[in-house]
């Protein structure tokens, strides 16, 4: 049995990698390519960082929406695009838990790409211990009701 999961699981981060791969055909027209290496990092990540959030991602997950939903970003180069990539999806995984899974996956990557182009200038530190903290600190305490990614002011 232990044979089949591994080929399984080996069959899917394959698969993966090429989809991540396969971003480039939309990313190039902004200057942002990522080789194989790249995204087998990636993948890895992924995979490191839903086990630290004690997570589990059906399908797809996040990882191509994430690269697509950045690579348009004035704040990202080529040179840190891999890394910007992996450290955005650390801070998915981690504010999907904090946000108490209020937000959905599409809600959560628009907020945080409306923030790292706008009041974050690009920062993935204000992004991450600043601005999403804020926000997921009102859904925990209550301060604010948030209803599909929007607060309700009305209560």
């Amino acid at each position: 049995m232990r044979m089949e999961e591994d080929f399984m699981l080996m069959m899917s981060e394959k698969n993966q990698i090429a989809r991540v791969v396969d971003t480039n055909r939309y990313t190039e027209r902004f200057g942002l390519s990522l080789s194989e290496q790249d995204a087998v990092m990636l993948v890895r990540e992924r995979t490191r960082s839903l086990k630290e959030q004690q997570r589990v991602e059906f399908g797809k997950g996040v990882l191509e929406k994430l690269i697509l939903a950045f690579c348009d970003s004035d704040y990202i180069g080529q040179d840190e695009y891999a890394e910007t990539i992996a450290r955005l999806q650390d801070i998915f995984y981690l504010y999907k838990n904090e946000s108490m899974d209020v937000w959905t996956d599409d809600e959560l990557i628009e907020r945080m790409k409306e923030a790292f182009d706008g009041e974050c200038q690009g920062s993935l530190d204000y992004l991450e211990d600043t601005y999403l903290e804020k926000f997921a600190r009102e859904i925990r305490t209550g301060t604010k009701n948030w209803f599909g990614g929007c607060p309700d002011d009305e209560d």
